[in-house]
């Protein structure tokens, strides 16, 4: 009863990381530019989560350039941007970077220009800042490093579905966890237009007979929050209410089993970096009898596990 209970509510796996770029300008260039320079803008979302104001600035070039969205104001060189990205985080530290890459053009073989779109969330009843960018790319030594950003603010929308979800961006891909006594596997996606996201899991055990079930992730513009509506091969479903915790999601989970019975539990997701996150769940209880609380699993995306396995060769 307690595993039947554990797998479901395990499976609440939801959840940036930049896109790839959609198009290149120039079909001429090397994949290899193109690749360095979607894995620069990766590394540079990645700092910025981090809140790594030094990180951050490495990715710019000596006297590179930031406009400043809110005023217009100019930060040239490294150390001034890396001060007001410091200031940035110490004032909003629970804020979260996802970038959409729209294009990459190369100018010449060691100028590209990127233009995509911006989105920093913070604390869950706040309106997303999100801003049209255009990047100058430069390449010195072989490394291609950022020039320049300017940013164009958008109008600002309190229940736009897409915005509110890209919190949980990171969580779209292909994950795996093989525990001594089970295995499983989940393949998270977003539906058009991102209004929701969708995923499929699987899980293998010794002792259980293979379960497999879809949840749906979406945004409530009545109550304001992030929902979720969970169904397993078994006949139990349920629902959940997300919300955020620093760099944790908490889900408020009650579930209906196969049998009739109610649960209900607390799941915890962590993300670890962009290919690994903790799942946790507490606070578990079925028609009023509580459960021990399950310790935390890692799960790891597929691609980053096999390139994991490769180097070990």
């Amino acid at each position: 009863m307690i595993r039947k209970l554990f797998w479901p509510m395990m499976l609440l796996l939801l959840g940036g990381v930049p896109m790839a770029a959609e198009e290149t300008a120039d079909d001429d260039r090397p994949d290899n530019d193109v690749q360095q320079i979607e894995a620069e803008v990766a590394a540079y979302v990645e700092a910025f989560n981090a809140k790594d104001a030094a990180a951050l600035a490495q990715h710019w070039s000596e006297r590179g350039v930031y406009v400043r969205p809110s005023d217009g104001a100019r930060l040239v060189g490294r150390e001034a941007i890396q001060k007001e990205f410091a200031t940035t985080f110490a004032d909003r530290p629970d804020a979260v970077l996802a970038v959409k890459v729209e294009t990459i053009r190369f100018v010449t073989s060691e100028v590209a220009i990127e233009e995509g779109t911006a989105l920093v969330t913070s604390a869950p009843d706040t309106i997303p800042s999100r801003t049209d960018y255009t990047a100058v790319h430069v390449k010195r030594d072989g490394e291609w490093q950022i020039d320049s950003i300017r940013e164009t603010q958008l109008p600002e929308s309190d229940d736009s579905a897409s915005d509110r979800l890209a919190e949980l961006a990171w969580l779209v891909g292909d994950w795996n966890d093989q525990s001594p006594d089970a295995s499983l596997e989940t393949k998270v996606t977003w539906t058009k237009n991102k209004t929701f996201l969708s995923y499929s899991f699987k899980i293998s055990t010794s002792n259980v007979d293979e379960l497999e079930g879809t949840q749906i992730v979406g945004w409530d513009p009545v109550l304001k929050v992030i929902r979720s509506w969970m169904f397993d091969s078994e006949g139990g479903f349920g629902e959940g209410v997300w919300s955020r915790d620093g760099d944790r999601w908490l889900v408020k989970f009650q579930q209906i089993l196969a049998d009739g019975r109610t649960a209900s539990s607390t799941n915890v997701y962590t993300q670890v970096d962009a290919d690994t996150f903790t799942w946790q769940s507490i606070g578990r209880e079925v028609d009023g009898e509580f459960l021990p609380n399950v310790a935390a699993v890692t799960l790891v995306r597929k691609a980053a596990a096999v390139s994991s396995e490769a180097e070990t060769k």
